[in-house]
């Protein structure tokens, strides 16, 4: 570690950088290979890297909706498995930038889509300059940045500027483009960190713990104004801050390292990024894996008295959940129209129906659906009566779904739900995670009725 494998200050020469490049993407692929294969996964191509992100969580980006159903711990441990890459990754085109004399700032093209390759490759061929060390960069001394203004002003300017560009950011990337991809949840909060941090460290030298505070309070601050503004709700703020948070702690380690050069000024040089994001990911393709999710309960009824009420369950009681209270959809209750293919069955949500025609009947044994219709999957938090995100209507979309019942030895069934949806947010490793969670809550509510109403229905019979 002492030769600079994670350090930030060492500049990183060519030859270095093609070495321990080369080293760790052997060793992240050798990883994840061995974990997709644990989890019953087949062989696939390093090749298959070359994606949005792809250097960073290939395996956890790709290789996830196969298996997430049979292993459930592949898709979190893959993700934590490649934190350490993404930070080296980052961290390495910043120490080869400022080691060829070039902008550090470059090195945030890391979070651009097939730009990421291009600024590796580039980095690859660059020779290193005689004057690109720290030390020639004429940096401020800390006396002098200490003097220049206060720590109160200097944090209330940093935090300004780190609101800019993600407002900038998310007008241009979501309203301007309609994306909620990787560019948007990983790349702008490290965007939002380098530039509070730069402006923190530049001006007044504050230590570590200071900068890390201020880029809270900056995250902290602009996620009250995507509020403020009717931008974004609190519970899609709330799921997206366990992944932000860290992020944009990691951006601030770049931004105190660029505070020690002469790097150019950070928000002009941040905003540029904002329209390279928007034009390069609404160009590369985007796939939208189908994902499965299956839920389980133990029923003491046999299979025919469970069907009778998977068909059409009576209303469930109301939910009582924090889920629930802070918006997020809950069924109520299920009822048919016809019997067989072809009948059409409804589910009542606390946010509208789902209209499901029947694909499939078995009594007994399966019902199948497909699903034509759903209701918004939450109603968000906001002071404002009206905030509809434009993601709330496409982060989950269910395609068909079904009911499995198995006869058990001792006279009672395993009740299966099974959905089918896909998720139209990325990062997928994080937001899968999150779409898995919603659907394993809806079938852990309704199963856990069917098993009530239908064990009541036995006992007052017998």
């Amino acid at each position: 570690m002492s030769d600079t494998w994670l350090a930030l200050e060492a500049p990183l020469p060519r030859r270095l950088f093609i070495q321990r490049g080369v080293i760790l993407a052997l060793v992240k692929y050798a990883g994840d290979m061995a974990l997709v294969s644990a989890a019953g996964g087949t062989w696939f191509a390093p090749w298959e890297y070359f994606s949005p992100i792809g250097h960073a969580f290939g395996a956890a980006e790709r290789l996830t909706p196969p298996f997430h159903t049979t292993a459930e711990w592949l898709a979190p441990v893959l993700a934590l498995w490649a934190l350490p890459f993404l930070y080296v990754g980052v961290t390495y085109s910043l120490r080869r930038a400022l080691d060829a004399g070039r902008n550090g700032w470059w090195s945030l093209l890391f979070f651009v889509p097939w730009l990421n390759w291009l600024l590796i490759a580039v980095l690859a061929v660059l020779p290193s300059r005689p004057d690109a060390s720290p030390a020639s960069r004429e940096a401020p001394t800390e006396a002098g940045r200490s003097a220049s203004r206060s720590k109160l002003s200097s944090g209330l300017l940093s935090i300004a500027q780190g609101l800019a560009v993600g407002l900038v950011g998310v007008l241009g990337l979501v309203f301007g483009l309609d994306r909620y991809g990787a560019s948007l949840f990983l790349g702008l909060p490290v965007t939002v960190g380098a530039v509070t941090a730069f402006s923190y460290a530049r001006h007044t030298g504050g230590s570590l713990r200071e900068t890390l505070e201020v880029v809270t309070f900056a995250l902290l601050a602009l996620a009250g104004s995507y509020v403020a503004f009717a931008i974004e709700g609190l519970v899609c703020l709330l799921l997206a801050m366990p992944m932000a948070l860290p992020l944009a702690y990691l951006g601030a380690t770049l931004g105190r390292r660029l505070a020690d050069t002469r790097a150019a000024a950070p928000v002009r040089s941040a905003l540029l990024l904002v329209p390279v994001w928007a034009v390069v990911e609404s160009s590369a393709p985007t796939t939208t894996p189908l994902r499965e999710v299956r839920s389980v309960v133990h029923i003491d009824a046999p299979p025919a008295v469970v069907w009778e009420h998977v068909v059409a369950f009576p209303p469930l009681p109301p939910p009582t959940d924090l889920a629930s209270r802070l918006g997020i959809a809950a069924p109520l209750r299920a009822r048919i129209v016809g019997a067989g293919v072809g009948a059409v069955r409804y589910c009542e949500f606390t946010t509208g129906p789902f209209i499901e025609p029947i694909t499939a009947w078995e009594p007994a044994r399966r019902l199948a659906f497909d699903v034509v219709a759903q209701p918004k999957a939450l109603r968000e938090l906001s002071p404002y009566a009206a905030v509809h995100p434009p993601h709330v209507d496409g982060w989950i979309t269910s395609e068909r779904g079904e009911f499995r019942l198995v006869p058990l030895p001792h006279g009672g069934t395993r009740l299966e739900g099974r959905t089918w949806y896909r998720m139209g947010l990325a990062p997928s490793w994080y937001w899968g995670a999150v779409g898995d969670w919603f659907i394993h809550r809806v079938h852990l509510r309704v199963l856990v009725h069917v098993r009530r109403v239908s064990e009541g229905a036995l006992a007052r019979a017998s």
